[in-house]
């Protein structure tokens, strides 16, 4: 899932952490620029970096999160989804300025008078890295697989649910028929693979596509060797349709320790550095102001978020896990949650570099940004708090310990990420707030909380996701179809949430067409998501992250304003990152010239606004 080791996120998260060669003219806009010129970092051979070229520029990324999976049919950590959109076209993208969606494999689209057909003109000029053509029938495929094969639709199912037949009438021509409408189909955020690779895949619940190298993609990178919790290795496919990239590599490596990969960009064994996913804000400061150090802080794209166990089941209707029954008690969810003070969180955790949370999508994406009104809202109260429980027949005893149904203290378990500082400091504060309503807490930091989520062993979880700029695939992740269909399998699911009225809220929304109408929806999922307060969003963090000017000279942020470079909706910062010792002045107009060229290529939705959107996820772990 965004975050079982998220932050996806990612999956995406969570289930997030998503132009070019038509440029001519300068993007200073869209790109941040620095004057230092040093050779670029370069790691050993067999440690992530150089394979062996020494003059190659190497562009080395150090990452707080490990690999899930390298099949685009099962990633959802924030990292793998990163790489897959490094290696694998999509059907379209999203503009790096300001997120509206342009041609990506599809060159352009249109929908029948009624909505329920797609047809999708499909690039001519995009290779496999093998030197095959990519045709309309590798999508199609791609697609047919996620709807036959439940393996393959771990990860995005949720895009082809409605999908009723995928056809490739001609290599350059997708034609997708729909059982009804739906409003995503110009933001299908799946990875276009290879039909000619992947029909060799026996089981695809399994295969995880990470022992044969290099691996056939069509995208900026290729994907050339890989070692668990040390390193993932990309070189520069010279053929991309876009153009290559100006690193020959691009290097993320592995660093438990958050101070480690800090202290790593300091001597500049690293390019860049995100953190878990953003650094905290003590190694921000000191980062400032260091010679060859440039640190961007801007609005992110994730949420931070405490998800409560709301009784684990399988769609099959087993129940499984251990999480505590008093959590299936609303009045409980939300008197905890009156006793959680964002604002201290904010303040205190990431001293300012954040805004307090309430719903599922950050202010970043305005139109879908959702605050509760006056009477809904779960301030900050904690006598309040004390109140709801006492009523909800949840009372303390003579030593002030709050007791449970069957007479024993309350001990919430909540499972933490080891590698995030975030949640070992929020979970003090946890400790603190809930211990004096007679809660006890214990924090479970692992270096995998996947394992343990999965199973619905916990009582409540740090989670996150990074949003898309559509949200539908964020919201799909808390629908009863994302529940596992046993006990056994893996499910689409953040943390087993199936709530009839929500489906119906959900079911609405991916049917609305009118951009303004389906916003509207969508906050009133994120409202019922509030109410039942199995999900409480604490905070919309910063992406505080830095790089080293000597070795990067310019790079894009998206949004182009204000916005982050690792975990985009695209490939657009590692694509445009250029080498400092380069004596390449074209950096910034090859952003702001692809732009303009893609842009004008886009064929307007017959009765479609321009959707924006939000996906994607966080993980546990850092779902996308």
């Amino acid at each position: 899932m965004n975050r079982h080791d998220q932050h996806g996120s990612g999956r995406t998260a969570h289930r997030p952490w998503r132009t070019r060669l038509l440029a001519a003219a300068g993007a200073g806009a869209l790109l941040l620029a620095s004057g230092a010129v040093a050779p670029s970092a370069s790691a050993k051979d067999g440690d992530g970096g150089d394979g062996g070229d020494g003059d190659s520029k190497v562009l080395t990324v150090a990452v707080a999160q490990s690999v899930d999976s390298l099949s685009p049919f099962l990633a959802v950590r924030l990292l793998s989804t990163s790489i897959h959109r490094l290696t694998y076209e999509y059907l379209t993208n999203y503009d790096p300025k300001d997120n509206h969606v342009i041609p990506g494999l599809a060159t352009e689209w249109k929908s029948s008078p009624d909505k329920l057909t797609w047809t999708y003109t499909i690039r001519s000029d995009s290779k496999w890295s093998d030197g095959e053509q990519a045709t309309a029938e590798d999508a199609a495929w791609t697609f047919n697989t996620m709807m036959t094969d439940p393996g393959a639709a771990t990860a995005n199912g949720s895009f082809v649910g409605n999908f009723a037949k995928v056809t490739a009438p001609s290599p350059t021509q997708l034609v997708i028929r729909l059982k009804k409408p739906q409003a995503t189909m110009t933001a299908l955020d799946v990875p276009i693979v290879p039909k000619h690779v992947w029909e060799k895949v026996d089981d695809f619940s399994k295969f995880n596509n990470d022992k044969d190298f290099p691996v056939v993609g069509n995208g900026p990178f290729v994907l050339t060797d890989y070692k668990p919790d040390s390193y993932v290795r990309l070189k520069a496919n010279k053929d991309f349709w876009r153009g290559a990239p100006k690193f020959d590599e691009l290097v993320f490596r592995y660093y438990k320790d958050q101070d480690a990969a800090v202290a790593a960009l300091r001597k500049g064994e690293v390019s860049f550095v995100a953190g878990s996913p953003s650094l905290t804000p003590a190694q921000a400061d000191s980062l400032k102001g260091e010679e060859n150090i440039r640190v961007n802080d801007a609005p992110g794209r994730r949420f931070y978020a405490l998800a409560t166990n709301p009784g684990a089941r399988a769609k099959d209707g087993t129940e499984f896990g251990d999480g505590d029954p008093s959590l299936l008690d609303q009045r409980v969810r939300n008197a905890l949650f009156m006793a959680v003070d964002r604002k201290a969180i904010v303040d205190k955790v990431f001293q300012g570099h954040a805004v307090q949370g309430a719903g599922y999508i950050p202010p970043r994406f305005s139109s879908y940004f959702f605050e509760p009104s006056a009477g809904q809202e779960l301030a900050y109260d904690p006598d309040k708090a004390a109140r709801l429980l006492d009523e909800a027949g949840y009372r303390t005893n003579g030593d002030g310990k709050r007791l449970g149904k069957d007479g024993k203290p309350l001990d919430y378990r909540i499972l933490c990420h080891a590698t995030d500082p975030n949640d070992k400091a929020v979970g003090k504060y946890l400790q603190e707030w809930w211990g004096e309503l007679g809660i006890s807490v214990t924090l479970d930091c692992l270096d995998n909380v996947t394992d343990p989520w999965l199973a619905g062993k916990y009582d409540l979880a740090f989670d996150g996701w990074s949003v898309n700029p559509d949200p539908d695939f964020v919201l799909s992740i808390h629908t009863c179809d994302a529940l596992p269909a046993t006990p056994k399998d893996t499910g689409a699911t953040d943390n087993f949430i199936c709530d009839k009225q929500y489906d119906e809220l959900y079911a609405r929304q991916l049917a609305e067409y009118d951009a303004g109408k389906r916003a509207q929806i969508v906050k009133q999922l994120q409202s019922r998501l509030y109410d039942t307060g199995y999900m409480n969003v604490m905070a919309y963090p910063n992406a505080v992250e830095a790089y080293r000017t000597d070795q990067i000279k310019s790079i894009t942020t998206m949004p182009s304003d204000a916005g982050n470079i690792y975990g985009q909706d695209g490939y657009w910062s590692w694509w445009s990152a250029v080498p400092a010792d380069s004596g390449d002045s074209s950096g910034s107009s090859s952003s702001t010239g692809t732009v303009i060229g893609i842009v004008a290529g886009v064929v307007v939705l017959v009765g479609l606004g321009v959707l924006f959107a939000v996906r994607r996820r966080a993980s546990a772990d850092d779902r996308e």
